[in-house]
């Protein structure tokens, strides 16, 4: 005969939220699986691209009447036990009071192997997200997952030399510009 066992599903956001507000702001958290996980700092290589990335997506954005801002984490109504932070959100309406969305219209995320199923799965169960950018860290090199009218998504691979054009928000991106400044 077999038992099932039963998996301990871990913190909610509500909870994440309520453990997080007491963490020193040095420190940054995000909820993976149900777990809080400290993220380490990065390599020079990220927060460069970052710049880059909230650079660029800015002006495309405030064309649209949105903004793009950095170090915020989103929230799905469809999986509660997610709460990570992208590396770029574009989102439209007023500010926030606290450090977490559920509206983000796109994200933009450079992703580790480790990480990229677990977080595109997330991204995805977004209702509200239209584009997603994959960026990543050791080619230029962008993939851009757009929701269709239906729910389903296509997906694009662009190089460098090409551009992702973003017509949910009036504008295009450069690969290029994304990766300026960055060795490889």
């Amino acid at each position: 005969m077999a038992v099932a066992v039963r998996r301990d599903p871990g913190m909610g956001v509500a909870e994440y939220q309520e453990w997080g507000a007491g963490r020193p702001d040095e420190e940054r958290w995000a909820l993976i699986d149900g777990e809080p996980m400290l993220m380490a700092p990065p390599s020079e290589r990220h927060p460069m691209n970052v710049a880059n990335q909230l650079r660029h997506l800015a002006s495309v954005a405030r064309d649209r009447g949105g903004r793009a801002i950095p170090g915020i984490a989103a929230l799905s109504d469809a999986m509660d036990t997610f709460a990570p932070i992208p590396d770029v959100m574009i989102r439209c309406g007023s500010m926030l009071r606290e450090g977490y969305a559920r509206d983000p219209v796109l994200v933009a995320e450079m992703l580790s192997a480790s990480t990229m199923s677990r977080k595109t799965d997330f991204c995805r169960s977004i209702a509200s997200l239209r584009v997603l950018l994959i960026v990543y860290q050791d080619e230029p090199r962008i993939e851009a997952w757009r929701r269709e009218a239906g729910g389903d998504g296509t997906k694009q691979a662009r190089g460098p030399g090409e551009t992702i054009d973003l017509p949910e928000l009036g504008g295009r991106l450069a690969v290029a510009d994304i990766y300026d400044d960055i060795d490889f």
